[in-house]
């Protein structure tokens, strides 16, 4: 991570020691007034609408949503968009759904644990804290034309109420305080001319609003430092657009500024040149996406603009994306860390399904639209227009170490890289393959950040994928919480078309903690308009050990594949047929199929074929 980093988490673990970060971060803080509420409603920042009457979106009834309100009223709320969990009508905003434990409200952020194995998941915590539900609330009132102001204003100030400044788990991450700040800001201009927006009312939620912008400036060093990932565009973006909504608080100015030239720094060097991110993750890809929508749709707004590679890595991840998706229900490969999140929710699509969001940012740079969503409405956007979706048959994106092959109905996609950013899982050489929109081949998914070192090193290495082991060893090295060690910096990869048969050939260099210089060497090849695969893994400069090549398999459709793998003399590897795990969605697992093929060969040479 470098010495830059080092540096950062030594002075920062002292400052928490001495306890130095308490003063930086008071508790006791002043009441602070900026604006009246009719000062605010005769002068509003412009915002994607100007209140509720002025959306344009066609009104449609869904039971679906409708449904989702009765049980959000009731207390029972859907966790990492998937999860139901009843919570009760007197949430506390503190306790862990799935661990029972309750944080201490009277101590300071920088003394909570977010990692322990009695709290568990603090994500169980934060999940409501962010406010993404609001969304759902806003979209039913909107469409039945039923006023939930006064219970989104309640849940606001009971918020507010329990989680004083800077103290308990709520103020633990400056990402978390930078969405609750932009879905309360998405509710107050929605209920703009509601009579639950009361001047009391109005003042406690610019004051609470002050402190958190206060303290995610004041932190921002740990997300650009230590993070430097979706945290921290997530937080400079917040700064940036907190000069353009909140400009009545006289140190957004300053902030708004600082904020603007840290994300188009973050833009810069977290999405590389060929569009693909440097989390290595769908969900943290569309993370950015639905970040850079609001940013550039609000500058726009604001009669601001960022510098051009903002807009051009926009695109560029555009492109990549809508690469990789499958058409026929909007899903990306379950590849990377998930964690359910998808912050600003304006449709009832799946969480699965990324098309929305991808159209969003598509509206908001060129007025145009792929794909079946009218979600651009919520940006201040009546019109787009419907253009078709085509998608190339080759894809190379070097950078991030991605190929894509789109053949009739099939699609493969491969992962091969090496790493100048941090890995999150072990996972190269890995294969999806999909046909018709059904993703027959699979990635394993995350399951959770906080669980068992079994599950963990199941969902995070080798073994939760498509691709090769050596003794059940990771490529990799795992080191504690998120960490890795022995990064894969050597690999080369090559994806060409000849006689009508596509071919890739990528390699790496990796399993240092079993011998030095072992190669991975993996070829695929698949002739066109046929369902069929060939794939030759060789191993280099490992002799003896085992190798175990993992596939796997969606049970529902485990009748229309077969996969025959053979050693270097050409002799039958008698598959192991296990039940194992997959998680297609954040804190949920359910049981899956895993075919594993071992041997000593230092070859192995596989055949799939799928019937559809």
């Amino acid at each position: 991570m470098g010495a830059r980093y080092i540096v950062f988490r030594v002075k920062f673990m002292i400052l928490t020691k001495l306890g130095l970060l308490l003063k930086k971060f008071p508790t006791n803080v002043n009441f602070r007034n900026f604006i009246s509420l009719e000062e605010w409603k005769d002068k509003t920042p412009p915002f994607f609408f100007t209140d509720k009457s002025a959306i344009r979106l066609p009104k449609e009834r869904q039971e679906k949503l409708k449904k989702a309100i009765e049980e959000i009223k009731n207390g029972r709320f859907t966790f990492f968009n998937k999860k139901k969990i009843d919570l009760g009508n007197d949430y506390n905003w503190i306790t862990n759904p799935d661990s029972k434990y309750q944080y201490d409200i009277s101590k300071h952020f920088s003394l909570i644990q977010d990692l322990s194995k009695e709290a568990g998941d603090i994500k169980y915590v934060w999940e409501k804290a962010r406010f993404s539900f609001l969304y759902d609330v806003i979209r039913y009132d909107y469409h039945f034309e039923d006023d939930q102001s006064t219970f989104v204003f309640n849940q606001i100030e009971d918020f507010i109420d329990k989680n004083p400044i800077n103290t308990g788990p709520n103020y633990k991450c400056s990402q978390e305080i930078s969405l609750r700040i932009l879905n309360w800001t998405f509710a107050v201009y929605y209920y703009k001319n509601s009579k639950s927006l009361t001047s009391e009312l109005f003042d406690k939620i610019m004051n609470a609003i002050y402190w958190q912008l206060h303290h995610v400036y004041n932190n921002i060093d740990f997300s650009r430092i230590a993070v430097r990932n979706n945290h921290a565009i997530t937080e400079t973006l917040m700064l940036y657009l907190s000069g353009l909504l909140f400009p009545f608080i006289p140190e957004t100015k300053s902030w708004s500024k600082a904020g603007k030239k840290w994300f188009e720094q973050e833009i810069d060097y977290q999405i590389y040149e060929d569009g693909t991110y440097l989390q290595y993750s769908m969900n943290y890809h569309r993370v950015v996406i639905q970040l850079l929508t609001w940013g550039i749709r609000l500058a726009e707004i604001h009669n601001d603009r960022f510098k051009k590679h903002v807009y051009d890595k926009a695109q560029a991840s555009l492109k990549f994306l809508d690469t990789c998706l499958s058409n026929e229900n909007g899903q990306l490969p379950n590849y990377g860390s998930n964690d359910g999140a998808l912050f600003f929710k304006l449709t009832s699509d799946d969480y699965r399904n990324y098309s929305s969001q991808l159209d969003d940012l598509r509206a908001v740079l060129s007025g145009k639209g792929y794909y079946d969503s009218t979600s651009y409405y919520w940006y201040g956007i009546d019109v787009i227009q419907q253009i078709k979706h085509i998608q190339k048959e080759m894809c190379s994106f070097d950078k991030g170490g991605y190929y894509v092959i789109n053949d009739k109905g099939s699609k493969t996609f491969i992962r091969c890289g090496s790493y100048k950013d941090r890995p999150a899982q072990s996972d190269n050489l890995h294969v999806d393959i999909w046909v018709d929109g059904i993703n027959y081949l699979r990635d394993s998914g995350t399951y959770k950040y906080n669980t068992s070192q079994e599950l963990s090193h199941y969902f995070l290495g080798c073994e939760g994928h498509n691709t090769v082991s050596i003794d059940g060893q990771n490529q990799m090295l795992k080191g504690s919480r998120f960490i890795w060690f022995n990064w894969i910096k050597k690999s080369s990869s090559l994806l060409t078309k000849e006689d009508n048969s596509f071919r890739f050939k990528g390699s790496i260099t990796g399993f240092k903690n079993i011998g030095k210089n072992i190669k991975h060497i993996r070829e695929v090849s698949k002739d066109e308009n046929k369902l069929e695969w060939q794939i030759i893994d060789t191993l280099e400069n490992v002799i003896g050990k085992r190798k175990i090549q993992y596939w796997h398999l969606n049970p529902r459709y485990k009748e229309n594949i077969t996969i025959e793998s053979k050693d270097e003399r050409g002799e039958l590897i008698e598959p192991i047929v296990e039940e194992k795990w997959y998680s297609g969605y954040y804190g949920i697992k359910e049981k899956s199929l895993r075919f594993a093929f071992e041997s000593t060969s230092n070859k192995l040479l596989t055949t799939i074929k799928i019937k559809n």
